[in-house]
C-alpha cells in the first residue's frame, strides 16, 4: 500500500450487521417488485414493507426504522433515481409509515399485530406521498380523484403483507 493512504476501520457490531443483512433482504424484494409491471404508476405491493414487519415484531422500532430507511437510500442509489422526486416520494412514504409504527407498536397485541401494523403503514405509506405529490410536485386539488385507488392499493397490500409477514413469524415460532 503506498504511503499516501491511508486504511479507515470501522468497528461494527453485531446489530450492525443484522441491520445490513435485513436491509439487503428488503433491497431484493424492492428489486423484485421493481421488476413487476404496474397498472398504474405508483400503485406497488410493497414487498419490503415485509421485512419491516418482521425486523418491528421482532427488535422493536429502531432497528425497523434503521432498515426500512437503508432501504430507500441503497434503491434510490441503485436505481439511480437519489435526489429525484421519486427518491421524496419513496422516503416520504418511510418516514410517515415509520412515524405511524412508532404508535402502533404499543397498540395491545392482543388485538393488533403485523396485520394491523402493515395496514397502518401502507395507509400513512400513500399519505405521506400524496403530501408531497400536492405539496411539490402537482399542486392541485385533482389528486384528490385518486386517494379511492391509492386508499385501496394500501387496505389490499397492505393486508397481504401483513398476512406474510404474520405468517414468516409464526413458522419461526413453530420450529
Amino acid at each position: 500500500m503506498p504511503l499516501n493512504q491511508t486504511v479507515v476501520k470501522l468497528d461494527t457490531t453485531a446489530e450492525d450487521h443484522h441491520v445490513a443483512r435485513m436491509a439487503a433482504v428488503a433491497l431484493g424484494l424492492t428489486i423484485l417488485e421493481n421488476a413487476i409491471p404496474s397498472p398504474l404508476p405508483g400503485v406497488k405491493p410493497g414487498l419490503a414493507n415485509i421485512v419491516t414487519m418482521i425486523v418491528l415484531a421482532r427488535y422493536g422500532w429502531r432497528t425497523a426504522a434503521w432498515v426500512s430507511l437503508l432501504r430507500v437510500v441503497a434503491g434510490s442509489l441503485l436505481f439511480g433515481n437519489f435526489l429525484t422526486p421519486g427518491f421524496f416520494l419513496s422516503l416520504s412514504g418511510a418516514i410517515c409509515s415509520l412515524l405511524v409504527l412508532a404508535f402502533a407498536q404499543h397498540l395491545p397485541g392482543r388485538w393488533f399485530g403485523p396485520v394491523s401494523h402493515s395496514i397502518y403503514a401502507a395507509f400513512a405509506h400513500i399519505t405521506g406521498q400524496m403530501l408531497v405529490v400536492y405539496l411539490w410536485l402537482i399542486p392541485h386539488a385533482g389528486i384528490a380523484y385518486l386517494i379511492p385507488i391509492f386508499a385501496t392499493a394500501a387496505l389490499v397490500f397492505g393486508t397481504v403483507n401483513g398476512l406474510i409477514a404474520a405468517r414468516f413469524m409464526d413458522n419461526e415460532q413453530n420450529h
